[in-house]
């Protein structure tokens, strides 16, 4: 029986990487499959992973349609038998809904991949539509860290390395060692909570533990 599982996790915690070596291990069996994903860091229509890894992909805008897509293809003798579906947090519900409209009535398993919560501890509304959906939800066990050592466990979104609560949702930026512009940072909860991201950590460790002020919140126009 088809089914609809959504992996799920933080950044760093192996999601893309798990995403293609899924479909290499189905597609080693005979099963063919497509490729999706959104706003992918290596750009548009890609799939790839922080090891390196980096496959072509379909990508996935607002006009999107899972099911018209998946039967153009099979009208045009097109094998589809599973979706790989990377990114999934930025798809909206209704697209959700079509992939599980395409595991019911078409028996098409769906691989979903995504982060489950914002740089503010929301959920992503995809997310959200596929936690409430999926047939299963699996965190995923790769542990991703936060600066002091924790299990990073929050997304937090940061500005010339201060962390910010405030903006638009969806925000693509620099996922590097770069702390210039916008950037992205897993942090434990307690760091995420008191915004002291491994920038101002560092900060604060240069001038003293004597320093009265708390520079976890950061500047006070972020």
């Amino acid at each position: 029986m088809a089914e609809l599982v959504f992996f799920s996790g933080t950044m760093d915690c192996g999601k893309s990487t798990l995403a293609l070596q899924l479909d290499h291990n189905h597609s080693a069996r005979g099963r063919t499959g497509l490729k999706f994903s959104r706003n992918d860091r290596a750009g548009t229509d890609r799939l790839s992973s922080r090891l390196g890894l980096e496959v072509a992909a379909h990508e996935v805008r607002d006009d999107t349609d899972f099911w018209s897509f998946v039967v153009d293809a099979r009208r045009h003798g097109e094998t589809v038998d599973y979706l790989i579906c990377d990114e999934a947090q930025f798809y909206s519900t209704t697209q959700v809904e079509q992939l599980a409209r395409l595991v019911d009535e078409v028996e098409i398993d769906v691989f979903a991949f995504g982060i489950t919560a914002d740089f503010r501890s929301h959920l992503f509304p995809g997310s959200a539509r596929l936690i409430e959906l999926a047939d299963r939800v699996e965190v995923l066990q790769v542990q991703a860290l936060c600066w002091c050592g924790a299990r990073a466990t929050h997304n937090a979104r940061t500005v010339d390395g201060w962390m910010v609560v405030e903006g638009a949702q969806v925000v693509v930026g620099d996922t590097g060692d770069s702390v210039s512009e916008v950037a992205y940072e897993v942090l434990c909860r307690r760091h995420h909570m008191r915004r002291m991201t491994s920038a101002s950590a560092r900060l604060r460790s240069a001038t003293g533990d004597g320093l009265v002020l708390d520079l976890s919140d950061g500047p006070a126009t972020r």
